[in-house]
């Protein structure tokens, strides 16, 4: 892959308004033909318009979602670029995508305290969708199932409508919380003899 072929990925980002994804289909459906053009869509992420990095993102989020080894190898991109994201566009596609890499137990510690910090975003999508990572980290490590069963319980009450669905769902797959993920049953004391 030549730098015109690179540039001209992310050239293909670049215009338009927020409200619109641009021609990332057009991106998606090339990298999908000639899949060494990925690392440039990726690089697209740290890009200077935000446009342009916000639909790098999109047309990431799309193409990993069934192949999500392609993102193992920009691990450390992610999770830093992920810790500093202040874009809500950018978070929301980063919050699908954290849940998909191979995460050492110190990296799902990174990727978890990111996700929580994005429920405190202005964005409700973002919010949504850091509920939705956080449940699929948890559900890849059982012990983050009881206290994300409780954040999802709460923000389940006290989100907004998407949140409040999202929640419900969420909630449904994880089942009935099992005694195990309440604080320790009280055990009486045997009687002194």
């Amino acid at each position: 892959m030549g730098f015109k072929q690179s540039q001209a990925i992310l050239d293909e980002l670049k215009g338009g308004d927020r409200r619109s994804i641009g021609r990332s289909h057009r991106v998606v459906a090339a990298v999908r033909r000639d899949p060494t053009l990925f690392p440039a869509l990726m690089s697209g992420l740290g890009h200077a318009d935000e446009l342009v990095r916000m639909r790098a993102a999109d047309a990431a989020e799309k193409l990993t979602a069934r192949n999500p080894q392609r993102l193992q190898p920009f691990k450390r991109k992610l999770l830093s670029l992920a810790a500093r994201a202040e874009q809500p566009e950018l978070r929301w596609h980063l919050a699908q995508m954290l849940p998909r890499l191979e995460l050492s137990p110190n990296d799902r510690t990174m990727a978890v305290a990111i996700l929580r910090r994005y429920l405190g975003d202005r964005s409700r999508i973002v919010k949504t969708f850091a509920m939705q990572g956080l449940f699929d980290l948890a559900s890849q490590d059982a012990r983050l199932l009881a206290p994300v069963r409780r954040v999802i319980s709460s923000l389940t009450r006290t989100g907004s409508p998407a949140m409040k669905s999202r929640g419900r769902k969420l909630l449904l797959q994880l089942g009935p919380p099992t005694l195990s993920q309440h604080a320790p049953v009280f055990q009486p004391r045997r009687p002194i003899r």
